[in-house]
């Protein structure tokens, strides 16, 4: 091996027992602060906070180090994917441990330990996300794919998990007699645990780039067009939306109070216009919360329907288009028009959720 070869693996481990160090000091930075909430320890809370600033100097030493190497050394393939894993790795811990000092402050306003239903699921989802960010580590560490794949399974559990939580935090407070203190903190708590989830699945997706040169799947976003009576303008626009961005959204429709039957005219006008009807049937909306949240945005389609969704659910996201009309008559202008304006209104969500690979 010659000295520039051995220059080089020395750096690089170097940089990798940085970044090993690192993610252990941020995994006890956040098994300290579940502690300090969970026993109401108020002294290992502020230690947890004081302790992020050698993190904080952890993260600038490690940035160094990688740029460093890349004006030293030049490197290519494998070695610069590692080299720019790390940097984004590198802020990924930083993050956790911001969201640990946060934990930790808010377990000092508590001022008390949680108990019941508060204190069970804290620990559940607390010993939920510290096992993901430790296995997150571990497949960072040693370059495992498989690895990072279940730790990317498990965040996406708590994701779900989160919903019911958030759910039952804001029921609470409307049965009570409002969003009290308590409530508040414990809202910003498991906001807090969540981001540790997702900050952990992005560094689980990091590992999979480092072995596989794999990068993060373009995220696949399911809409939901809501409608009076499900006969006409929501099948339309599942219709118009599958054919125009088939490949980055899944889509369904559903209305209020379902038609025994399609329109005709629109039936008519969809099938000069070359679409498959077969199939399509006037569908009933579901509107539990568990239903709901498997949709990113609900796109109502008449000014009235969003009124009947009760609890829009934390993660979903809901819209008005409240200039569609049903013409009423087989004017095959006005259906030209009404064709054309929900394909305006559907090129504009899809742009503005996937950006410019949607056009």
């Amino acid at each position: 091996m010659s000295h520039l070869e051995e220059r080089l693996e020395h750096d690089l481990n170097e940089i990798r027992d940085q970044i090993a160090n690192m993610g252990s000091s941020v995994e006890r930075s956040l098994d300290d602060a579940f502690r300090a909430l969970h026993d109401g320890k108020e002294k290992l809370a502020f230690t947890t906070i004081l302790s992020d600033l050698p993190i904080n100097r952890q993260m600038r030493k490690i940035d160094q180090l990688c740029h460093a190497f890349i004006a030293v050394h030049l490197p290519s393939a494998g070695h610069l994917r590692l080299i720019s894993s790390v940097i984004r790795a590198n802020i990924i811990l930083e993050r956790i441990g911001d969201y640990a000092v946060t934990i930790a402050r808010e377990a000092v306003q508590l001022g008390e330990v949680p108990s019941g239903y508060m204190s069970a699921e804290l620990e559940t989802i607390s010993a939920e996300a510290i096992s993901i960010l430790s296995e997150s580590i571990s497949a960072f560490n040693s370059s495992n794919a498989d690895r990072a794949r279940d730790a990317i399974a498990m965040a996406k559990k708590v994701e779900h998990d989160m919903d019911g939580i958030y759910a039952e935090l804001l029921d609470s407070a409307e049965k009570g007699s409002g969003c009290n203190r308590n409530t508040m903190i414990y809202l910003i708590i498991f906001s807090q645990l969540k981001r540790v989830a997702d900050q952990a699945k992005n560094l689980a997706e990091e590992a999979i780039f480092v072995e596989t040169g794999e990068t993060k799947k373009p995220k696949i976003y399911r809409i939901l067009f809501l409608d009076e009576d499900n006969s006409c303008l929501g099948p339309m626009a599942e219709m118009i939306a599958n054919k125009i961005f088939p490949d980055i959204g899944q889509y369904a429709s559903a209305g209020v109070h379902p038609a025994n039957e399609l329109n005709a005219h629109m039936v008519a006008f969809m099938q000069q216009r070359g679409f498959n009807i077969s199939g399509i049937t006037p569908q009933k909306l579901d509107s539990s919360r568990e239903s709901l949240a498997e949709y990113h945005v609900i796109a109502g389609l008449h000014k009235k329907v969003l009124k009947a969704v009760v609890k829009i659910p934390f993660r979903t996201s809901a819209l008005n288009w409240k200039d569609v009309a049903i013409p009423d008559d087989d004017d095959s202008e006005a259906w030209d028009t009404l064709h054309k304006t929900l394909a305006l209104h559907i090129k504009e969500l899809m742009t503005l959720l996937r950006g410019d690979e949607a056009v």
